[in-house]
């Protein structure tokens, strides 16, 4: 089997490393096909606080198992590339969610009422701070998700992706112990 020599993976086959690049691409593919397949429920947007609660928690437990993933992982390195592919295109959608619904219930909420496209496109401005201006929220409302949104954007980049690459640096350490020092450190 050919192996290659990757700056912070080790041997990796070549097989393992495009596997895990396609399940990276099919996770992605699907996040996005869920968020425009799905049907858009017509709800008022006070709702947005129990919308944005379920979005999270959403968050919290993909985020729980790719933790885990990662640290029980044969290649924890590579499986925190496709935890990163999970990860941020999930919080991205969330926020987009969000951001339709509210413009779908209230067209005044933003510039102009958003689109799929639109909304998705809003929440990435918003989430690499190019804010390019042509959409903006006009609402009290709009503007307190996109403040929470700009928030959880700096805990995503700062806290998520730490604990992700971390978990990767325990998994890495565990394969490098030989058997008999794993012990009760061995993943069950």
């Amino acid at each position: 089997m050919a192996t290659s020599q990757i700056a912070g993976l080790g041997e990796v086959q070549r097989r393992h490393l495009i596997a895990a690049v396609l399940q990276a691409a099919i996770t992605t593919s699907a996040i996005l096909a869920a968020y425009y397949l799905f049907p858009l429920e017509h709800r008022a947007h006070q709702w947005v606080v129990l919308r944005l609660g379920v979005g999270m928690a959403l968050f919290v437990a993909a985020l729980s198992y790719e933790i885990r993933s990662i640290t029980k992982s044969n290649y924890p390195m590579l499986r925190a590339g496709v935890a990163m592919a999970t990860i941020i295109p999930l919080f991205i959608v969330v926020f987009a969610w969000i951001y339709l619904t509210m413009s779908r219930f209230s067209p005044s909420t933003f510039g102009h009422t958003l689109s799929r496209t639109s909304a998705l496109y809003f929440t990435v401005s918003v989430f690499s701070t190019v804010g390019f201006g042509d959409i903006t929220p006009h609402t009290d409302g709009a503007r307190l998700v996109t403040t929470v949104q700009m928030l959880a954007d700096l805990a995503v980049v700062a806290v998520v992706v730490r604990l992700i690459l971390g978990a990767a640096t325990r998994g890495v350490r565990l394969r490098e112990q030989p058997d008999t020092e794993r012990g009760s450190e061995e993943p069950e």
